[in-house]
């Protein structure tokens, strides 16, 4: 089931001209780029696959909007400079970190450390990099915001994805200093924690989202509750009062049982018992 949200138009003149969308091409990334567009705000769209990505740049332009677009891996070196020189010369008011998954799942005794850096720098070293390039002109320029997508998946160990989870922690604890240093400057940033989410991504994985009191979220509504937490942060968590009780209960000091429980229900989700 999903949960209805508030909207919230964006101003551009905080939020734009431009705004830079690193997950750009599909899901979540994609919606939040179409709402920007009908609100005035341009888009620089990046994401690994060309093809969904020149789709959704159509479809943003369409809406009377210009429109960028860069096709690259966020795992290889110097793909954060080549995010800043797609953006050169243009007045980024709004910077979306959507590019974050779990590329990998393995038992870390087993795990190919290579596969495991990739997915490091993929959650990590990437959108740091991204960032660093674009705080400085947000903090000059004493007004716009900082998005980086999380996940339920950070507030709790899980086997076979333990540096994800361990990512995604990282990802809310910086970003909630990161929120202290930018609101001196009149820049708002959050970060956003998505649980199950109809995207094509979650799709391909084979989730079973049809499980019995499972919380689902549509794309269109998590870019919706998106752009409406801007100004809300540090830490916003969608999806409604389902996620928020699990956001709760997974912060509670009983670690054993709550990441033992929390392991059942992921094999559950995998279809795996």
């Amino acid at each position: 089931m999903s949960t209805p949200v508030k909207k919230k138009q964006i101003d551009p003149s905080t939020y734009g001209p431009w705004a830079l969308v690193v997950g750009g091409s599909e899901g979540v990334g994609a919606e939040i780029a179409l709402r920007l567009a009908d609100a005035g705000v341009s888009s620089v769209l990046v994401a690994r696959r060309s093809g969904p990505l020149e789709e959704t740049a159509e479809a943003v332009r369409a809406r009377g909007v210009e429109c960028r677009v860069l096709s690259v891996d966020l795992t290889e070196p110097g793909a954060a400079d080549g995010i800043a020189a797609a953006c050169d010369g243009l007045d980024v008011g709004l910077v979306v970190l959507n590019a974050g998954a779990n590329t990998y799942g393995a038992e870390f005794a087993e795990s190919d450390m290579e596969r495991v850096q990739q997915l490091i720098d993929l959650n990590i070293t990437s959108p740091l990099a991204v960032i660093r390039n674009f705080a400085p002109a947000l903090k000059a320029r004493g007004r716009g915001g900082i998005v980086v997508m999380g996940s339920m998946a950070g507030y709790l160990g899980h086997a076979d994805m333990s540096i994800y989870s361990a990512a995604k922690a990282f990802s809310r604890v910086f970003v909630e200093g990161l929120w202290l240093e930018m609101r001196e400057h009149g820049v708002d940033v959050v970060e956003v924690i998505l649980g199950v989410t109809r995207t094509p991504a979650m799709i391909r994985a084979g989730l079973d989202m049809d499980l019995p009191g499972m919380t689902v979220s549509e794309p269109a509504d998590v870019a919706d509750e998106v752009l409406a937490s801007i100004g809300e942060g540090p830490v916003h968590v969608c999806g409604g009062e389902g996620n928020l009780k699990g956001v709760e209960f997974s912060s509670g000091v009983d670690r054993g049982r709550i990441v033992a429980g929390a392991h059942k229900r992921m094999k559950a989700l995998r279809g795996e018992g």
